[in-house]
C-alpha cells in the first residue's frame, strides 16, 4: 500500500494537497503523520522525514520503498500509476492549463502564503482585514486567483475548476481555507466555489481531523498565542 507522510493537518497546506487528492480519487494509502515539533536538524520531525526524503520535508509518497517528494511530483506519479482515475483533465489543452495553474500555485502567491498561513482551526477576520489594508502584494495575489478561477469556471462550466474534480482543485484547496478563514474579500461566485470545495468528502475529512488535533505549534502561529 502507498504511504503518505504528512505534517499537522491544521497547518500543513502542502500535505493537504496529495492527501485530498488520494482520498477524493478513492486510492488506498496509509497515512504517516509526523507532527511538527521543530525543523531543526536534530528534531524528531527531521529525523523521521529524512529517512524517506533527503531534503527532510513533507509530503512524501512512498510506494514499495520508493520515495516521491514535492506535491507536483507526487500528483504526476499518482496520475500515471492510476490512469483510470483521470486525475488530470481528459482534454489535452485542459490538462496543459491545469498543469500551468498548479505550477503557478507551486512557485507563486508568496505574499498570500506568507501573510496568511494556513490555520484551519482559527478564524482570523481581523487579521485578514489588516493584511488586506496593508499588504498590496496580498491583494494582487488574491486578484490573480479570482481572475484565474473565474476564467476556468466560466470556460469549463464548473462545478470544479475543470468541470470534474481534478488535481487542480486539490492543489487550491488550502487556498480556499486561507480566503475563508482570513475573510479576504472575493466575489460571490468565488465564495460559491470555495463552499463547493470545502463540501467535498475528502476536504471535509481533512477539516474534521485538523480540528481534532488540538496541537498548538507556536512557530506556525504568527497571530495567536497558546491558550
Amino acid at each position: 500500500m502507498l504511504q503518505l507522510y504528512i505534517g499537522n493537518k491544521n497547518y500543513s497546506s502542502w500535505s493537504m494537497r496529495p492527501w485530498v487528492l488520494l482520498k477524493e480519487a478513492g486510492i488506498d494509502f496509509q497515512e504517516v503523520m509526523v507532527k511538527f515539533d521543530s525543523f531543526d536538524k536534530d528534531s524528531n520531525f527531521k529525523n523521521v522525514v529524512l529517512a524517506v526524503n533527503p531534503i527532510g520535508k513533507v509530503p512524501v509518497l512512498v510506494d514499495d520503498g520508493f520515495s516521491v517528494w514535492d506535491t507536483l511530483a507526487i500528483a504526476e506519479y499518482v496520475a500515471e500509476k492510476f490512469p483510470d482515475k483521470h486525475l488530470w483533465p481528459r482534454d489535452a489543452k485542459a490538462r496543459a492549463r491545469a498543469r500551468s495553474v498548479c505550477a503557478e500555485m507551486h512557485s507563486g502567491f508568496g505574499a498570500l502564503r506568507g501573510k496568511c498561513p494556513m490555520n484551519i482551526e482559527a478564524a482570523l477576520p481581523q487579521v485578514g482585514a489588516l493584511v488586506w489594508r496593508d499588504e498590496p502584494a496580498v491583494r494582487a495575489d488574491v486578484q490573480r486567483i479570482v481572475a484565474m478561477w473565474t476564467e476556468l469556471l466560466d470556460q469549463y462550466k464548473g462545478p470544479m475548476l475543470f468541470g470534474e474534480f481534478s488535481i487542480a482543485d486539490a492543489y487550491f484547496a488550502p487556498v480556499c481555507f486561507r480566503l475563508k478563514n482570513y475573510s479576504l474579500p472575493v466575489p460571490g461566485h468565488i465564495t460559491d466555489y470555495i463552499r463547493r470545495v470545502c463540501a467535498r468528502p475528502s476536504v471535509q475529512a481533512w477539516l474534521e481531523q485538523a480540528l481534532a488535533e488540538k496541537n498548538f505549534v507556536d512557530f506556525d502561529e504568527p497571530y495567536r498565542t497558546a491558550r
